[in-house]
């Protein structure tokens, strides 16, 4: 007997071949064999939204081979991901390859590991009609809206651009946060900071930050409000009123789905959304390890799951018990609820083997699937960890009529710490300062009282990794196609990265406008939770595919004639930010452009005239080699460095920030080092010449040896 596989990707066929006999030929698709034509709607509405499916150009050769192999096998298992896109490619397959019925089936694999393949093999099923459905649904929905409404936007804007379902909610996410900052209306307040110290004897020197009264929080709204503050605190005999110990506890963060693998990817490792799934595909499919061939890593990394198999968890709490000992792995393993409208078909994002320790197979891995995996790993071990435990003090000063506040917290059992701290969005508050041995009613010297005074923040603007928890909480799109969509508003230029935010460009805006006034519905966000609802619906069978698409159709196609109704003379101008920089070339003066890197300099002539220059912005400090003007650019992938305006002249360059400070021995700027870690943000000399100068690789090597000794002395003490 022999049987023919197929799966997408070569990657897959190894691994998965490495784990069945010589009777299975596994062969790749290299995804979709056939799609809707790019060259025209491709849905017969009229017909009941029949799609025209097609041959996709340049894969005859490999429909002839795999017709060939299927007809030379005994059956044919299609083996293609566990996920709507998935089933959907599997029934092309039988389709287009006119496969037997009786000898083709179905398999999925959540991990490709040697028992679940096999396991697999010998359970198969025949595909799943509702998923297929589920996905024939987005697609034509998908492709209603972006072949009707594109050439409407290219008429009355301009061409090229493109308006689809999810993206266009996306974009309106992000120009309704711009709206909210540039509404926003700071507000006054201050901060009352005591510096503090024991009366006999004069020690033990602390900080309390003032709280309010006994009647609860006061935040002065004033300079006056302040220094009637300060006036009473001043004149008052200051002594210890109440100390609160306590015991507080941290649980570990949920394993990894795709949103927050995606989200976590752009915090801690810098890593676009489609750059990482494109990298946990590669430790799906399987990574070549040394001794073991071609290895699935990780479990299915497509999914809004946080089920753990029982297996997965008893081996986790075993490597726990072995390398950090009883005290760190609970009583009872730990259980993660879903959300309501996940899908359960799938576990959370795990390794399929806890014992391939990141470390063990490093050298096996690039620099981007290690850190991928590390993350991946180490969160799985840590979410079935015990608690981190912190001893906490709070002390209550009284001031007269007022209290001050000074709070401690000291780690006193790592849990899961040792293993896994999650990444946080906003910076981390400061950490707390130890406090003396306070006893209640023991008298306090005031030494010194620090008014300061701030203003309410507007809203942050999104990162990708917000802007994905964003649209996971409102519903918006599926684990699939978070990333895709954030590629396009960026692809589209209809947003920018900016220094790790994502802002609307003028473009961005127009479009989003046209969109709130003339389609309503398509960039609701509601609307748009409610069609996947309606999408989830159709995979469980209880709603039809084709109904669901009739019922979005007759509004849309309303919508769309009045809107070419309304706008049938009219064509919208981008708005122009004209700029006092000559064009060189042919002398007028340049305009403000947005590019997928953020914005520049263009010509208004073109297309006759198409110079373009980068935006370039002046800084404090100047040159440490010739004294010049040092220039904020970018660099061709958006990266922001620093280099001198007397380029290529001189060629200093560097990614560290110019501050206004000058060093001690040598007067020249000092700069805030770049980057994440120990030793970014401090201030450095980057003049040569100067005694303080620390070259950036010497730098690096000081941090890896400092890593280094950190992990051995780390080492010892557990042995």
């Amino acid at each position: 007997m022999s049987y023919l596989v197929i799966v997408e990707s070569p990657a897959k066929a190894k691994t998965i071949g490495k784990y069945l006999g010589r009777n299975y030929k596994v062969k790749a698709s290299m995804g979709h064999l056939r799609d809707l034509p790019k060259s025209q709607l491709g849905v017969d509405i009229e017909a009941g939204f029949e799609p025209k499916y097609l041959p996709i150009k340049g894969k005859g050769d490999l429909i002839k081979e795999l017709r060939k192999l299927a007809a030379a096998s005994d059956g044919v298992f299609l083996a293609t991901d566990p996920d709507r896109e998935g089933e959907a490619i599997s029934w092309h397959l039988k389709e287009l390859l006119k496969l037997d019925p009786e000898t083709t089936k179905r398999v999925t694999f959540n991990e490709i590991t040697k028992k679940v393949v096999q396991e697999s093999i010998k359970n198969p099923r025949e595909i799943d009609v509702n998923l297929v459905d589920a996905q024939q649904a987005r697609r034509i929905l998908d492709r209603i809206v972006g072949y009707k409404l594109s050439p409407l936007l290219w008429r009355k804007i301009r061409r090229g651009l493109s308006a689809g379902r999810v993206q266009s909610v996306a974009t309106r996410l992000v120009v309704d946060r711009e709206n909210e900052i540039r509404a926003f209306i700071p507000r006054e307040y201050w901060s009352i900071d005591a510096l503090l110290s024991r009366v006999a004897p004069k020690s033990g020197y602390f900080n309390a930050h003032f709280y309010g009264t006994e009647e609860g929080k006061i935040e002065p709204a004033s300079q006056e409000e302040t220094e009637q503050i300060l006036n009473a605190v001043a004149q008052a005999d200051l002594f210890v009123k109440t100390i609160k110990r306590s015991e507080k506890q941290k649980s570990p963060a949920a394993p990894f789905i795709t949103s927050t693998l995606q989200q976590e990817a752009s915090r801690k490792l810098n890593m676009p959304p489609r750059r990482t799934m494109a990298i946990a595909q590669q430790l799906y499919e399987g990574v070549d390890i040394e001794g073991m061939g071609a290895t699935g890593l990780i479990t299915y990394m497509r999914t809004d799951s946080l089920r753990l198999s029982t297996e997965a968890v008893m081996s986790a709490r075993d490597y726990i018990k072995e390398h950090y000992g009883e005290s760190f792995c609970p009583t009872s393993f730990r259980v993660y609820k879903s959300k309501g409208n996940a899908q359960d078909a799938h576990e959370a994002i795990r390794p399929t083997s806890v014992a391939l320790d990141p470390e063990s197979i490093r050298g096996n891995l690039t620099n981007e699937q290690y850190k991928l995996y590390k993350m991946i790993w180490s969160r799985f071990v840590a979410c079935q960890m015990t608690n981190a435990v912190y001893d906490t003090i709070a002390v209550d000063i009284s001031a007269d009529e007022y209290i001050f506040r000074a709070t401690s917290q000291k780690l006193k059992f790592k849990g899961f710490t040792a293993v896994y701290v999650e990444g946080k969005d906003e910076e981390e508050e400061e950490k707390t300062d130890s406090l003396p041995d306070l006893v209640e009613g023991e008298p306090l010297n005031l030494e010194e009282l620090t008014p300061q005074q701030h203003f309410t923040q507007p809203p942050s603007r999104y990162t990708e990794a917000s802007l994905i928890r964003a649209m996971e909480e409102k519903g918006v799109g599926r684990p699939s196609t978070y990333a895709p969509t954030i590629s396009t508003i960026l692809d589209r230029e209809y947003v920018v990265k900016v220094e790790r935010t994502l802002q609307p460009t003028p473009l961005g805006e127009v479009v989003n406008t046209l969109m709130m006034e003339r389609f309503p519905s398509i960039i609701d966000v509601e609307f748009t939770a409610h069609m996947e609802e309606n999408l989830d619906l159709i995979e469980s069978g209880k709603v039809n595919w084709k109904q669901t698409l009739e019922e979005f159709y007759v509004d849309f196609a309303a919508s769309l004639e009045k809107a070419e109704e309304a706008l049938k003379d009219e064509r919208i101008q981008l708005p122009v930010e004209e700029t006092d920089v000559v064009c060189e070339l042919c002398g007028k003066k340049m305009v403000v452009k947005s590019g997928r890197f953020g914005k520049f300099l263009a010509c208004p002539g073109y297309p006759e005239c198409k110079n373009t220059k980068p935006i370039v912005e002046e800084t404090p400090g100047e040159c440490p080699i010739c004294g010049g003007k040092i220039l904020k650019k970018k660099s061709k992938n958006g990266y922001t460095y620093y280099g001198c305006e007397t380029f290529p002249t001189c060629t200093f360059m560097t990614w560290d920030v110019p501050q206004k400070e000058r060093c001690d021995l040598c007067g020249k700027t000092l700069f805030k080092r770049s980057g994440k870690g120990k030793g970014a943000k401090r201030l450095v000399c980057n003049n040569e010449a100067c005694a303080n100068f620390v070259p950036q690789e010497v730098r690096e090597k000081k941090t890896t040896a400092k890593k280094t000794a950190a992990k051995k002395t780390a080492k010892k003490k557990e042995s």
